[in-house]
């Protein structure tokens, strides 16, 4: 059984209070493959989720504010559309921007100590032997780590960057992220729109209405997607965003129809 795998199991077997198949999984008789083969995409799911969770969100709440507002169906495409490309846009730039923030400030913090452990050896040495008491070992087991982990330069400043600075790799393509941000975004986001390019070409009675649930459907079927990284209960999960993007269209409608007294005739 490979890692992923396992892993996956693991967790459903927690999930189940299921401790039969958790003792199935952790039989050290079985020969276990170390290797990781959950995919390269695997680590983008949060991006495809999150980026489509927040597409649908925002562009049906413009939907519901002009539908609120009862402007025409126009209207509603231009700043439907015009939302999808600009946010769309700022959410990928901003998720390439964080990323690649993160990981320059890593890669410093990671520099710094290199440079320490080839120059200061001891001083690193006491340090580690420090945090280790500090986590609770004994004087005797915190010799010992530090001894281990000391051996081998990498190792050990792999070992200060999670032990001393807590921090960890984001090792995600920052352009990649970005521009799966986006996709998911836009795909995502015209869902809400759909009924109303189709309103271009035939005439679709109740569009708003088959956009509140196309958008329902879509709300709920991600938020369950969204279990791959929360570990949640798919329905509840469903439901909670559900409820969310509900919430922000309702508000958007109800801002629309206040200030339909407003707008000039």
């Amino acid at each position: 059984m490979n890692l992923s795998k396992r892993i996956d199991k693991a967790r459903d077997a927690f999930s189940k209070r299921d401790k039969v198949a958790a003792a199935s999984i952790h039989d050290t008789s079985q020969e276990m493959a170390v290797e990781e083969h959950g995919g390269a995409g695997a680590q983008y799911v949060g991006d495809m989720i999150y980026g489509g969770l927040d597409g649908i969100i925002t562009t049906f709440a413009i939907v519901s504010g002009v539908a609120g507002a009862q402007l025409e169906s126009g209207i509603i495409m231009v700043l439907g559309l015009a939302n999808l490309i600009a946010d769309g846009f700022s959410m990928a730039v901003g998720a390439y921007l964080s990323l690649k923030s993160e990981q320059a400030y890593y890669d410093k913090e990671r520099e710094r100590e290199l440079w320490e452990v080839e120059n200061f050896p001891e001083g690193e040495k006491q340090e580690m032997h420090e945090i280790y008491l500090h986590q609770g070992y004994t004087p005797e087991e915190a010799t010992q780590l530090v001894n281990i982990k000391s051996r081998n330069p990498e190792r050990w400043v792999n070992a200060m960057m999670i032990d001393e600075l807590g921090m960890i790799r984001d090792d995600r393509k920052p352009m990649l992220s970005g521009s799966i941000t986006f996709i998911s975004f836009v795909i995502a986001g015209a869902v809400p729109l759909l009924i109303y390019l189709v309103g271009l070409f035939v005439e679709v009675p109740s569009s708003f209405e088959i956009s509140i649930l196309l958008s329902a459907l879509a709300l709920f079927g991600l938020g369950a997607a969204k279990v791959r990284i929360t570990r949640q209960n798919p329905f509840q999960s469903g439901f909670e965003m559900l409820v969310v993007g509900g919430l922000a269209s309702g508000v958007a409608y109800a801002i629309g129809a206040l200030l339909r007294n407003f707008i000039p005739a």
